[in-house]
Parts: C-alpha cells; structure tokens; sequence
C-alpha cells in the first residue's frame, strides 16, 4: 500500500465527510501530482453527498451552483475547496459545458466523464493521523498510473468523445505537455487533428488561460511545436507560423520560427505575458521582410510586431496592464548595449521600458541573446545592467525634481496656472541634460530667471 503525507487541512475536510456517513475522495490533478511529487496548488474532491446535503454540512461555510453539482467550502485560512458530487454528463451544446447533469452512485461512475487518463483517479487516505504518513485507497480505473510512468497523455475512454465534449481539453493537452514534460499518445493526438476546428467555439479567455499555463511551464517549446504538428496552433496563434522556415542572418543560427521557439524556452521570468512577449518578440520579421541571403533585412520589425502582439492579447482578452506590458516589451526590445551611449540614452531606454518592466525586458534580451545561439552574457551586457541601475538613481520627471510648484508660486509671485508647469518642464528639461544640476538651492536659483517671462 502506497503512503503519502497529506495536509491536515485536507484530512480534517475529509474527516467531516466521513464522519458523516459519506464517501469522499481527492480527484483530479492534485492525485496526478501527489504520486509524481509535484507541488499541489488546487485540491478538489468528489463525493456521493448531492449540494444540498453538503450544504447541510457545511451550512456556514459552503456554497453550490446547483447546476454543475460543485460545492465550494471556505477553509479556516479563506482556502477554497471544490468537492463535487459524482456525475455523469451529456449533451456539450457549446462545446464546453454539459446541458444535462445526472448525479451518480460511485466514484467509478464519476471518473468516466473526466478528460485525460492522469487526471481520472482518485484516492481516500485509510489512516486519519495527520501528522504522519498515510496508506491510501487508489481508484485507478482508466490506467492513470501507467500512463504516468510512461508520461503519456492519453484520452479517458474515446478521444474523440472527450473533444467534442469540450474543445478546450485539445489545448490542456498541450499545456499538459508544457507543465509536465509528456507527449500526446497516439490516437488522443489524432483526435485533436480530427477536432481542432471546436476549438473556434472557445472564448478568447479560455484560451488565454490554458495557454498562459502552456507558456509559464518548463517544456513550452515542445508543446508549441505539437501544437503546429496538430494544426491547432494556425488556429491559436497562426501569427507565429508566420515565421517558421524565414531564415536569419548574422549571428543567428536558426531561422524566425526556430530562434522564437530556443528563446521562449530559455526566459528566465514565468511572468505568462513576458514568456508571450518572448515568443512573440520577432513576429512581425516575416511581414518587413527584405532582400535575399546575407542581405536580407527585417527594418522596424519591433514596431510592427508590437501591433502584431497587442492585435493577439486583445484575442485573448488581456487586460490593459497586460496589454502595455506586452507592447512595451516586443517594441523596445532591440535596444542598444554599447557602452559609448550616453546616460540620457539609457534613460530613454528606461522610459520607454518603464521601471516595473525592466526586469523582464533584461529576462526577454537574455533569451533572445541564447536563442540566437549568443552566450548568455558580455561584458558590455553586463555593465549596461549596472548602468541601469545607476541611471534609476538619476531624475526621472519633473516628481523628481528637487523643487516643485509651490518653489515657483513664491519666487515668481503668480498663482496656479499654466506658467508653473511650463517653468517645471525647462528646468526638468535641463537636469535631464545635465542630472547633477538638481540641487535644491540651484534649482530656486533658475527659477529666478523667469520672473520677467
């Protein structure tokens, strides 16, 4: 018998249940990653007990949507827990959502309807000692385990059943890929060819949300690449196939498609949008494209391909944060190392980046820089990172100006108006030229020299 540690604030859930008279167990991922080792983020039950016995249960702390049978339980520490009542289900008019529910009698039952083989068991620790390890009872219908020793992703029961029900599970599969490192089996892979087309149903959010997973995991490039293998990606991102088979020249090894691919897979950030931002920073290299060989010439393709980039987050629904993180990035990406630019030029480059991005940007230049086959550093590289970092300490706005609006109301002796801030701007204007100009007592004195203007 197999023994694993759980929390107790998994145990003592379970506990209530039991106590109860009622089966419950763990389903889902969290069975996936608890025999793989893998740190559980979500864990979700199932349970024979309908909503509203589990209300009754928890009459204080848990609330249902009757219609999909998932109960949601508010622990101690505002951690929620889905505990879903054994089903079967029918009738995916949208592709996505059952339109008839039917509650179901064993834990058997439920597995049925689940997506892939790794995700469809389900196990109920035999021990209640907390604090130590416990034996467990595996439900293991559809061969999960030994899928997962094979680290194949498989279909439960018919794969073109599974995608017809829900045309997202195409690109979970795909993430699954990316998060775990597996490959597709055979014939769950041939569905997604059969099915792809479903996947036009699905909303730009769901898709965002599978594929941000897809892009933040370890193996996102062989994930990417089945993507295209399976005709899912002209469907999901068709922008980057753009790319596949443009070579490059110079220091580039690889051509577009390839190099996008080598530098995703080496971005440091897990930041989703700056992993998009990556893949997506020479996408626009194809449509700017001139010349033949060794002169051929990709001019302004970071103008272009930041359009192009924000064009696919608004696809997918980002949010206006998301999207100027994203067009920051893939339009300031070619910047300049060398160490002859004047500090006002990396100010520039600092504006343009704005400070909450300029970690990622140095994560996407690194990947860009090892995806064209580029030591991962320089020398030059590494003094414009301390250059940075000393620039940050100069002024970057008239907020930083070490006078303010009120200094020229009581030199200049006028009110509130349109001549304060036009005084503020040219002495910004100056310091910028000249940052050691913004002293305090120098600043009162410049501003004297306005008074008759």
């Amino acid at each position: 018998m197999d023994t694993y540690v759980l929390p107790v604030k998994v145990t003592n859930l379970m506990e209530k249940f039991e106590k109860a008279g009622a089966e419950i167990y763990i389903v889902g991922g969290a069975v996936r990653d608890l025999i793989i080792g893998r740190e559980i983020y979500d864990w979700d039950f199932a349970t024979n007990l309908t909503p509203e016995e589990m209300q009754k249960l928890f009459p204080k702390n848990g609330f249902y949507n009757n219609e999909f049978g998932t109960f949601r339980i508010v622990g101690k520490d505002k951690e929620v827990f889905e505990v879903t009542t054994y089903r079967s289900e029918a009738g995916y008019g949208d592709f996505r959502h059952p339109t008839t529910v039917v509650w179901g009698k064993t834990i058997e039952e439920d597995l049925g309807r689940r997506d892939f083989t790794i995700n469809a068991m389900a196990l109920r620790p035999v021990s209640r000692r907390a604090q130590h390890a416990q034996g467990v009872t595996l439900v293991d219908v559809y061969g999960g385990q030994k899928d997962l020793e094979a680290k194949t992703i498989r279909a439960v029961r018919d794969a073109d059943e599974r995608f017809k029900e829900d045309a997202l599970r195409q690109i979970k599969a795909f993430r699954m890929a990316a998060q775990l490192g597996f490959l597709i089996e055979e014939k769950t892979f041939a569905a997604i060819e059969t099915n792809k087309a479903l996947i036009k149903n699905i909303s730009g959010e769901r898709i965002r949300d599978e594929m941000f997973k897809l892009l933040a995991g370890d193996h996102p490039g062989t994930a990417l690449r089945l993507m295209k293998n399976a005709g899912v990606l002209e469907i999901v991102l068709p922008e980057i196939l753009e790319s596949y088979g443009v070579a490059q020249k110079g220091h580039h090894i690889y051509d577009v498609w390839d190099h996008s691919i080598k530098a995703l897979e080496n971005c440091d950030s897990r930041d989703p949008v700056t992993r998009l931002a990556t893949l997506l920073h020479d996408v626009a290299k194809p449509r700017v494209m001139k010349g033949e060989g060794e002169a051929r010439t990709f001019y302004n393709h970071e103008v272009v391909g930041s359009r192009v980039a924000v064009s696919v987050g608004k696809r997918w629904r980002l949010s206006n944060q998301q999207l100027d993180q994203l067009f920051r990035l893939v339009r300031w990406h070619m910047f300049t190392t060398e160490e002859t630019q004047t500090d006002k030029a990396v100010r520039r480059f600092i504006r343009n980046v704005t400070v909450p991005y300029i970690d990622e940007m140095i994560a996407l230049r690194k990947a860009d820089r090892v995806g064209s086959g580029a030591k991962e550093t320089s020398w030059r590289w590494e003094l414009f990172k301390e250059r940075i970092l000393e620039v940050q300490k100069q002024p970057f706005s008239i907020n930083d100006l070490k006078v303010d609006g009120s200094d020229v109301m009581e030199i200049l002796k006028i009110k509130p108006g349109k001549k304060v801030g036009e005084v503020l701007k040219a002495l910004f204007a100056e310091v910028d030229e000249k940052p050691e100009l913004n002293e305090r007592e120098v600043l009162l004195e410049k501003i004297k020299k306005y008074k008759s203007g």
